[in-house]
């Protein structure tokens, strides 16, 4: 347990989600011409090793670039391309240099009629062959590409983690921690649904300052001595894990979004990418229950270890993203 405190408390300058792809945004004015915006990851940005770079299809031509946005680093790139009438249909698209890297790229095409097709590009596979029509994704690959979106994301979201490390350390019995994971789940179900539907809208940086301070009273609960005076979390640990869960379901909703999703299988998309979290989420809880166990049995000073550099790092957090609301 303390070898995973440690090694989350090394991630304590990640901001939140740390999933974070590379992004080859195409948007069609016109039938044939596109704006294309390559924006990179963290892992890729300039001065940190060889940028990957877009590969169109050889019959779209460049016909002028735009400067770079000065307040976001993470875009290389903006140009126009005219890909003809033969557009981008059954057409392919790669992105070089991702091979042997740890490196993905969504691929996120909005066109002109707005329908929208996504792709994943990663090391071993650097193309990525368009749809011949619109909708041409089929099911079961839409099943597969957005689940394993959502284990992604919650295996490489260290805020998500850290939460539920905090609800492990404090819930004892299992009917109690399956009731409280279970509450979890529902509420950041129910919250993803309603901010990818645009039911809900709610600015990102104060979500994500929210969700980190979230953290900090699930793990100092679990400090606290056995006769004193229960708290509201202590007598209902699923209420708080729901009530934060809401939070946490706004924060995988803005890397869904942000990914697109497919207009003709919108359920399926946002079903699958669920259950992607849930997978990774429940795989988490069973790795470190054992270990949770066997510290809720240490003296007090061996539990304090772990769960004051949880609320350490979430702390952290929580200042650095409110500072980037301020």
């Amino acid at each position: 347990m303390l070898a995973v405190a440690v090694l989350l408390a090394s991630a304590a300058r990640v901001l939140a989600h740390s999933f974070d792809p590379a992004l080859l945004d195409l948007r069609e004015r016109e039938p044939g011409r596109f704006d294309v915006v390559w924006k990179s990851p963290a892992a890729a940005r300039p001065g940190l090793g060889p940028t990957p770079e877009p590969v169109l299809p050889e019959h779209c031509r460049q016909i002028g670039e735009v400067s770079a946005p000065s307040d976001d680093p993470g875009v290389l790139r903006m140009f126009h391309v005219d890909c003809g009438s033969t557009g981008l249909h059954g057409a392919s698209i790669a992105v070089a240099g991702i091979a042997g890297s740890n490196i993905d790229v969504l691929l996120r095409i909005r066109w002109a009629d707005g329908d929208v097709t996504t792709g994943v590009l990663r090391s071993g596979s650097e193309a990525i062959t368009v749809p011949g029509v619109h909708g041409g994704l089929p099911l079961a690959t839409v099943f597969r590409r957005y689940g394993a979106l959502g284990v992604e994301h919650i295996l490489s979201g260290p805020d998500h983690l850290l939460f539920l490390l905090a609800l492990v350390l404090l819930v004892r019995g299992w009917r109690q921690l399956t009731l409280t994971i279970t509450a979890f789940t529902a509420a950041h179900s129910v919250s993803l649904a309603l901010a990818v539907l645009g039911i809900v809208h709610l600015p990102p940086a104060p979500v994500e300052a929210l969700i980190a301070a979230s953290i900090v009273p699930v793990a100092l609960e679990a400090l606290r001595p056995p006769g004193a005076a229960p708290t509201l979390i202590s007598r209902a640990p699923w209420l708080a894990a729901f009530c934060f869960g809401l939070l946490h379901g706004l924060g995988f909703a803005s890397a869904l979004t942000e990914l697109g999703l497919p207009h003709d299988h919108l359920p399926a998309a946002l079903a699958s990418f669920n259950l992607g979290v849930e997978a990774g989420q429940l795989a988490v809880v069973a790795l470190v229950l054992l270990p949770a166990r066997w510290l809720q049995r240490q003296p007090r000073w061996v539990q304090a270890v772990p769960v004051y550099t949880t609320a350490a790092v979430a702390m952290a957090w929580t200042i650095e993203r409110v500072g980037a609301c301020l």
